[in-house]
């Protein structure tokens, strides 16, 4: 078994859309044999594309088919990655222009230093707090690397349709998946869930424009754009090129954690982005376990979050606890808020209509 037979034998599947070898269109890379001894051995590659493909799993279950019934036993490991081409095709992003947001009220982006603090389950159930109280709502899911927004809402597997723009046919409009009467449009519609995305920070900034300004939102009261964490260009280039409204800021109220939030602070209230904070969002505040109701256990600390909002003048918009329930419908994708009993998102919604409406 040779490098040059493991492409050979690939050189036999053919990209059912295209035509064509996946050689020939250059999607195999990085060819790699270990040899196992007594072991089986192992072959390597990379199925790489230049944009997401929906034909992912059928090609990786062609590739290993084809490799076992040439050497059986053999161990297949397949990468597949998207790298985007420098020359981007399709919609030139920078001729896209605000005309998508002339029916949207309020642009709302959710934000945090550090990843892992519960952004993406604020951003959902208030979302849904808002509908709940009568407004339409749209959320953008803005973590190109690690969208989340499919899997918490139970919308895996669907892809958005694509309209003509009736106004520039030669535009194309991409149209929301709809589900619990919210507008939802995530990177993670179009790429397979173990899909990675080896995209650049122009290109990822390019791509999540066009999450926004190509999407067929109709009238809304609220857009909430879900950021990824930190506070690197893929977050300049959003809040500086888009009209937002303001901006919320979510952490646990750990000290690590805290530490990066004065750092998104800082982003926003920096004089080239000059973006209004709405306040902060404390997220896993405490701990109730369900046979103690009335228990609280401060595992990530106490009110570090009331702590930073006092020293930069902000508004704690809620203190969220960390809740078994709020973990598990998050994963089911049938989120918290949709329960008359959670009231803690209730209540950070009825504070960002305050500051908003």
């Amino acid at each position: 078994m040779t490098k040059e037979a493991v492409a050979e034998i690939l050189a036999g599947v053919i990209h059912p859309a295209l035509e064509k070898s996946i050689v020939e269109l250059g999607l195999v890379e990085d060819i790699k044999i270990e040899d196992g001894g007594d072991a089986p051995s192992k072959v390597k590659f990379k199925l790489v594309f230049k944009k997401p493909d929906a034909l992912v799993a059928d090609l990786k279950e062609a590739c290993e088919k084809r490799i076992l019934s040439a050497f059986p036993g053999t161990k297949v490991y397949i990468t597949e990655l998207v790298r985007e081409s420098e020359k981007r095709s399709g919609t030139n992003v920078n001729d896209l222009g605000f005309e998508q947001l002339e029916e949207v009220g309020k642009i709302i982006a959710i934000a945090s230093g550090k990843g892992g603090v519960g952004k993406s389950t604020v951003t959902v159930n208030l979302a849904i707090a808002l509908a709940r109280m009568g407004y339409s709502v749209g959320v953008a899911d803005a973590d190109v690397y690690g969208p989340s927004i499919p899997k918490m809402t139970a919308t895996e597997g669907l892809q958005p349709e694509v309209w003509a723009n009736e106004e520039n046919p030669s535009e194309q409009l991409i149209v929301p998946i709809e589900k619990y009467g919210i507008k939802w449009i995530s990177i993670g519609y179009f790429t397979a869930p173990e899909q990675a995305l080896i995209w650049r920070g122009p290109m990822a900034c390019n791509a999540l424009k066009q999450m926004v300004l190509q999407v067929k939102w109709g009238q809304l009261d609220f857009l909430l754009l879900d950021l990824p964490p930190g506070t690197g260009d893929i977050h300049i280039s959003l809040v500086k090129d888009l009209p937002l409204d303001g901006a919320i800021i979510v952490s646990t109220p750990q000290a690590v954690a805290l530490a990066d939030v004065e750092k998104g602070i800082n982003l926003f209230r920096n004089p080239d982005v000059d973006k209004e904070i709405l306040g902060i969002v404390e997220n896993m505040a405490w701990f109730t376990p369900a046979e103690l109701p009335n228990n609280r256990y401060y595992i990530f600390g106490k009110e570090g979050c009331k702590a930073i909002a006092e020293k930069y003048n902000l508004d704690l918009l809620a203190q969220i606890p960390l809740v078994q329930s709020i973990r598990e419908s998050g994963d089911n994708g049938t989120p918290a808020a949709l329960e008359q009993n959670e009231n803690a998102f209730a209540a950070l919604a009825n504070q960002v209509v305050m500051r908003t409406v």
